[in-house]
């Protein structure tokens, strides 16, 4: 039973290593702000594969797929 219970165990962590992780977020757009994220197809940054657009009233527009490799703007409205 407790040869069952640790080969589980060893099981259970060895998949959540192999899991990868979620994207990087950028970090939350401030209130009266328009903020861009643009996210890159890896750490060169020379080809963008997403964007999200967060307008000063509220509203987002987003495209593409998000990564870890991203850049992030704001400026007020």
């Amino acid at each position: 039973m407790l040869r069952r219970t640790l080969a589980a165990a060893t099981l259970g962590v060895a998949a959540i290593a192999v899991l990868p992780g979620a994207p990087a977020q950028a970090r939350a757009c401030m209130i009266d702000h328009q903020c861009t994220t643009y996210y890159y197809s890896d750490s060169s940054k020379t080809t963008i594969v997403g964007s999200l657009y967060e307008e000063c009233d509220g509203s987002r527009y987003q495209w593409g797929t998000r990564t870890g490799y991203l850049t992030f703007t704001e400026v007020p409205c």
